[in-house]
């Protein structure tokens, strides 16, 4: 069949974005975008221009309605507000990994549970013996969390060479490092807890659990429940963001339609297109915009799609590139800016911290995740990634002691800056997190690289890694499109 129309050169829009499009899709790109934050949030924060960087982020903010008046700083709408949407797209990876992921089955999610478990349980028990009864104590859950952007940023950097199993267990392995510090923001880094408060987060979340058993698929639905919990949790005492990931395990992840119907409409819809375009080339005067049979088709193909994918994908989708090249760069430059006064931290308190800050990440995390993972498997809990050797996991080991986002927030909360000590601690705990972190970077990218010198790629295998919030990966098997699937477990 001949072309409806010539081909068009694209707009000088489009040619103008493409090339960051493409940089948008590689993996290591959100992890670029948050390393040059912080390095202009630390540039700008040391530069002449210090005083300007940190008048910004305490912008007064307020917002009357009647009688009430809500008061904020920018820096807090960055780490209490936005930081919600980030946790948001954690806990919606964390619902489809534990339904459809590496931590859907016993089996599969033993072994980056346990290696977690490891990589939480160590870095805290190093920072609080170089900390005990002092002031910089309350940090302990500072070096516990992974990165997951920077992390599989740095393992993308290595492509083929790194067996997909791996890729698939580091990722597993920071997502369950994320509801670890989840829960640890939830229990032991909240205030004083209202009651009356926390009855009405849990009213709103069974009002959103009840919108997901009745069939609403609507995101603005759930966004404006979501939006009546975040300022319920706020009250609380419960740290404002937990509402984010509580909201995402009340999104519906069910299908509307099979997979074998959407082929059929589908393919329908498509025959009766192309049907409509043979009578828009006999008649050249007839274009797309005034056939009625290709808008009704079109709308059938979107209805379609819209009942065959989950409104949990289309919302990790969605919000993939605001949360990974918008929310999360800019936490980085509000909360990387740390002043590099040395003078000021040879205190002995923030020495310690400092130390304990990235001893946790740089000894912590890599012994944690290596022993505990040894165990498991010798224990016949767990078994190694395929395609992987024990000198390899080592190495994912290492990357995981890169905590830049979560350690930075745990930060804040660990020493708010509201007074001098604070600040000073919180300054301390800045460098130990970025040092270590971008040691443990370079160093885990070096010895992966001469760990999998010699090893094959996992070709063909069914299991893909994708990219998302900060993203994760999941293993996806061939599908059977001609018999009807079974449906998804959960909600």
């Amino acid at each position: 069949m001949p072309a409806l129309a010539p081909d068009l050169p694209p707009p000088l829009v489009e040619r103008v974005l493409a090339p960051f499009r493409q940089f948008a899709r590689l993996q290591s790109a959100s992890g670029v975008v948050l390393l040059a934050a912080a390095v202009v949030a630390i540039a700008w924060a040391n530069s002449p221009w210090a005083a300007a960087y940190h008048h910004l982020w305490e912008t007064p903010l307020a917002l009357t309605i009647g009688a009430t008046e809500w008061r904020a700083t920018l820096h807090y709408l960055v780490n209490d507000g936005l930081m919600a949407v980030f946790f948001f797209v954690v806990g919606l990876e964390i619902k489809r990994e534990v339904l459809a992921g590496e931590l859907s089955s016993a089996r599969g999610a033993a072994l980056p549970l346990v290696a977690a478990l490891g990589g939480m349980v160590v870095p805290a028990a190093i920072y609080a013996l170089l900390n005990a009864g002092g002031p910089g104590a309350p940090g302990w859950g500072i070096p516990m969390a992974t990165d997951i952007a920077f992390a599989l940023g740095v393992l993308a950097l290595l492509g083929d060479r790194v067996p997909v199993g791996l890729k698939v267990f580091l990722a597993a392995l920071a997502i369950a490092d994320d509801i670890g510090a989840v829960l640890v923001i939830a229990i032991f880094y909240s205030g004083s807890v209202n009651v009356g408060a926390l009855g009405m987060s849990a009213v709103l979340l069974l009002l959103a659990a009840g919108a997901n058993r009745a069939g609403v698929r609507r995101p603005w639905a759930y966004g404006a429940i979501g939006l009546a919990l975040w300022a319920a949790v706020l009250v609380s005492g419960v740290h404002a963001t937990v509402a984010g990931v509580l909201l995402a395990f009340t999104i519906p992840v069910r299908t509307r339609i099979h997979e074998w119907q959407f082929l059929a409409g589908a393919r329908r819809a498509l025959e009766e297109f192309d049907a409509a375009a043979h009578v828009t080339e006999s008649d050249p005067g007839v274009t797309v915009l005034s056939n009625s049979e290709h808008h009704r088709t079109v709308e059938e193909l979107e209805t379609l799609c819209e009942q065959v994918q989950p409104p949990l994908i289309r919302l990790e989708h969605a919000l993939h590139g605001i949360v990974s090249f918008g929310i999360m760069p800019l936490f980085a430059l509000a909360n990387a800016g740390v002043t590099l006064d040395l003078g000021a931290l040879r205190a002995g308190a923030a020495t310690a911290v400092t130390m304990g800050a990235a001893l946790g990440l740089l000894v912590g995390k890599p012994v944690g995740i290596f022993l505990f993972s040894w165990l498991a498997v010798r224990l016949g809990v767990g078994a190694l990634p395929r395609g992987a050797t024990w000198r390899a996991l080592a190495g994912i080991g290492i990357l995981g002691g890169i905590g830049f986002t979560m350690a930075l927030f745990v930060a804040g909360l660990a020493f708010p800056p509201g007074t001098a000590d604070g600040q000073l601690l919180l300054d301390a705990a800045k460098i130990g997190v970025l040092a270590a972190s971008t040691v443990t970077g370079v160093v885990g990218w070096l010895y992966l690289r001469a760990a999998t010198a010699r090893q094959p790629a996992d070709a063909g295998s069914p299991s893909s890694l994708s990219s998302s919030s900060g993203s994760t990966a999941s293993v996806a098997g061939s599908a059977n499109t001609n018999a009807e699937p079974p449906p998804v477990r959960g909600s």
